[in-house]
């Protein structure tokens, strides 16, 4: 059993919780699309509504987490037989956590595999690669019959583009390279934000060592604290 997830959160700081989860099901021939709105026990914030444009107001009327569609369905395929999908799956993982859904299969993270196998870009956020990789040219047709409306950073829209994705990832490797991969840190080439920007981590580990050693006391995440470390 496949199941591609995505969801939307109140924001990214320690207390925040999710507001949106969607699924899709994927065994043999059999799909399940699954998708809740869901209550939080914090407000959102104001700057994560501007990006999945989810308010208070809407979520007001929605079922806690555990007693939504989507998580009892979730839960019922929480085994060792299940593989879960998501675009940075860890921090899927850590927000279903705080909801007291520890999960128990495997899991694939599309966002770690595409920096492992695709080389011929620097970019790996999932919009990003839906148009870097053509995948929006054949998008339509599978949508529609999914009953899926195509919206960024709509949980069910991206549970979709990760399937997608996946899909695309699986010419590349099978599903057990795959989870390999999902747990195997990676090389980042080039700095994405800072004053660095857009310059190799080699060329500024040359120059500029100390820039490392202090982004290695920010707690970064963990592929790019093997970059700095193997730099160093």
């Amino acid at each position: 059993m496949l199941i591609f997830l995505d969801l939307e959160t109140t924001g990214l700081e320690a207390d925040d919780r999710i507001c949106s989860i969607a699924v899709i099901l994927e065994d043999d021939d059999t799909v399940k699309v699954e998708q809740s709105l869901v209550r939080p026990t914090c407000k959102i914030r104001p700057e994560a509504m501007a990006v999945h444009h989810i308010t208070n107001e809407r979520v007001a009327s929605a079922p806690l987490f555990s007693d939504s569609e989507t998580a009892a369905l979730l839960q019922q395929y929480n085994s060792t037989d299940s593989v879960l999908v998501g675009h940075n799956i860890s921090f899927d993982l850590s927000m279903l956590a705080k909801e007291g859904l520890i999960w128990q299969g495997g899991f694939i993270d599309t966002l770690r595999c595409s920096r492992h196998l695709i080389e011929e870009t620097d970019r790996f956020s999932l919009q990003f690669l839906r148009y870097e990789l053509g995948l929006y040219r054949s998008e339509q047709g599978p949508a529609n019959a999914l009953g899926v409306a195509l919206v960024a950073h709509d949980a069910l829209s991206d549970a979709f583009q990760v399937k997608r994705l996946y899909g695309y990832l699986s010419t590349m490797a099978d599903d057990e390279t795959l989870m390999q991969l999902s747990i195997t840190p990676v090389l980042i080439k080039k700095f994405l934000f800072g004053k660095y920007r857009d310059r190799y981590v080699e060329e500024v580990a040359t120059h500029d060592p100390g820039y490392l050693h202090w982004l290695l006391g920010q707690e970064p995440d963990e592929d790019l604290e093997h970059t700095l470390k193997h730099y160093l």
